[in-house]
């Protein structure tokens, strides 16, 4: 009892102790609680018995309350701004929860790049070059007597120009007189017409005189008719190559006729027979009147509704899309559609969506094509002229499009149902209507990479370098999953990024397929005397390392189009490619994807 009694006035010192002094004052506190905790000990010392270890706990407990409530209790202030802070925090939170969706949100303007969309700054220090040398000899010195050539094309309309340019070269290395090319009527297309309904005929052996002998139609032979030897040469077929199989032949029966001519012959070649390719493209063959009158019409109508417009080549067929075995998120009902298409074709490979867009070789959708021209700076307002067939679920995947250019036009639109009369039971006559307007805009773009894209993209060097935009399916395919999980100017920086050297300017680096119809480098010439503003800038190390650049390029450029494949290359049919394409040739599919 003593003990306790003890105890009691040792806290009420303790307790006296403080009320005299200041609440908040920590050193007397600390005093008191020194004093008791020795006044304890005391105790304890005294009176060692079984009650020593509940007080030393009681001490002990005390001591730690009262260190803490003077040492570690923050002021009012300290705590208000805490809360406030943290309030403010959650209330952020819950606005960007609630906001998720609307980070992505696309703007009607295309913004201001400071740079002009409807041009290259560089355009002017280039132009097209592709007069034939000195040493180059004439048709009257070089052709031989009873030497014919004839051809066979394949595919589309495009795809078919290719095959009447590299005819023309062939009937030079060879020393032969070239036959006018029949043109294909029996692939997908089923187009009846023939080359005089396409091109004009008497404008093509007139400007080509000097180069190669051309002749409508095989003479008769003392009263009879050749029979000519029907033969097939590999592709990218070189000028030996020709002499080894084809001029043995040719000597014996006199007339040959190649056939499937498309892209049989080698993207390496000297560089005037590369020019001869050129003069034959950009300059002998051209359309009908008819055909060019019509062409120009739409052009003049486009210019009616804006100074400057943007054409695009769209490929997005039903049939295309189920061959290439791409996916474009459409669920079951897609699968099932394009699945039953797919059918058609019974030595297919079972596809790999993922794998084939992942590697770039699936077609923008008209919704991502959209996005990627907002990116890069086209606003709601610019005119668009769409050169496309029967676009897969039609409307329904054309809306996103419209919604993001409401100025939509194509030559059904823009022309009469009269005026389109004569042209529209035939694929390639409407084809070269769409090929006239997309060279005459300012801006061509293609969601593909399919032969008219190539063949547009080489002329629009050729003439001036206008602005073409080619996507880098390969960088936007992750780009476009991932939009969702980004504001829309980081999407937009990176479309911009991601497109540089894939919009048609001189000299870029091209990580593409190297076709020359795509890229005419030969034919691409600087003005003399004119450095480019880059060549200016340089230093020359840094000169050599863009000529590295170049060689580099160039050796890709010069690489054969089978080593490196694309969905819309009907190389596909003699080269498997994993996961999507057959050994085994389809006649109808070349023609599907021939454009």
């Amino acid at each position: 009892m003593l003990m306790l009694k003890n105890l009691k006035q040792l806290i009420f010192s303790v307790e006296m102790k403080k009320k005299k002094g200041e609440r908040n004052n920590n050193s007397i506190l600390l005093q008191a609680s020194y004093e008791l905790f020795i006044g304890l000990n005391v105790i304890l010392w005294r009176k060692r018995h079984r009650l020593f270890s509940i007080i030393s706990a009681v001490s002990g407990c005390l001591l730690l309350l009262l260190f803490a409530f003077s040492v570690f209790t923050p002021p009012p202030t300290a705590t208000e701004h805490f809360l406030s802070h943290h309030l403010s925090a959650v209330k952020k939170t819950e606005v960007v929860e609630s906001n998720f969706d609307m980070v992505f949100q696309v703007p009607a303007s295309g913004g201001t790049l400071g740079r002009d969309l409807w041009s290259s700054s560089q355009s002017k220090f280039y132009y097209g070059c592709s007069n034939a040398s000195k040493s180059f000899q004439s048709a009257d010195m070089k052709t031989h007597p009873n030497r014919y050539l004839m051809i066979a094309t394949s595919g589309g309309l495009n795809q078919q120009r290719t095959g009447i340019i590299d005819a023309v070269v062939v009937a030079y290395i060879l020393n032969a007189t070239l036959v006018i090319p029949k043109l294909d009527q029996h692939s997908y297309w089923k187009d009846t017409s023939g080359f005089a309904e396409i091109f004009n005929v008497d404008w093509f052996i007139s400007s080509l005189s000097r180069d190669v002998e051309i002749i409508k139609e095989l003479p008769r032979n003392e009263g009879k008719a050749w029979i000519p030897r029907s033969m097939r040469v590999p592709r990218k077929c070189n000028s030996k190559c020709y002499q080894i199989r084809v001029l043995p032949v040719l000597n014996k029966k006199h007339a040959v006729e190649l056939t499937k001519f498309d892209y049989r012959l080698s993207n390496r070649l000297e560089t005037d027979l590369q020019k001869l390719r050129c003069r034959v493209n950009y300059q002998a063959l051209r359309f009908t009147d008819s055909i060019l009158e019509l062409g120009k019409i739409l052009v003049e109508r486009m210019r009616m509704k804006a100074k400057q417009f943007i054409a695009l080549h769209l490929r997005f067929e039903p049939d295309m899309l189920a061959f290439s075995g791409c996916y474009y998120g459409g669920g079951e009902k897609e699968r099932g559609e394009l699945g039953a298409l797919r059918k058609r074709w019974k030595t297919l490979h079972v596809s790999n969506p993922e794998k084939v867009r992942r590697h770039g070789r699936c077609p923008l959708t008209p919704e991502e094509v959209g996005l990627m021209l907002r990116a890069l700076g086209f606003g709601s307002d610019v005119h668009i002229y769409v050169a496309s067939g029967e676009v897969y679920r039609g409307e329904e995947t054309l809306a996103p499009l419209k919604a993001l250019f409401p100025n939509f036009h194509s030559k059904e639109t823009i022309a009469t149902k009269e005026e389109l009369a004569p042209f529209s039971s035939f694929s390639g006559r409407m084809a070269a209507l769409d090929y006239i307007v997309c060279d005459e805009s300012d801006v061509f773009v293609a969601n593909n990479n399919g032969n008219m894209a190539r063949i547009l993209a080489g002329r629009r060097r050729y003439f001036g370098h206008k602005p073409t935009i080619r996507p880098n399916a390969k960088k936007l395919y992750k780009l476009f999953l991932d939009r969702n999980n980004m504001t829309w100017d980081e999407f937009a920086s990176k479309v911009r990024t991601y497109q540089i050297g894939f919009m048609g300017e001189p000299k870029e680096v091209k990580p593409g397929k190297g076709e020359f119809h795509e890229n005419p480098d030969s034919c691409i010439c600087q003005a003399n005397g004119l450095k480019t503003p880059q060549e200016d800038d340089e230093s020359s190390k840094e000169r050599k390392e863009g000529a590295e650049v170049s060689d580099e390029q160039q050796q890709q450029q010069q690489q054969p189009l089978e080593e490196d494949p694309d969905w819309t290359d009907i190389f596909y049919l003699d080269k498997e490619l994993p996961d999507v394409i057959t050994k085994q040739e389809h006649p109808e599919v070349e023609g599907l994807f021939s454009d």
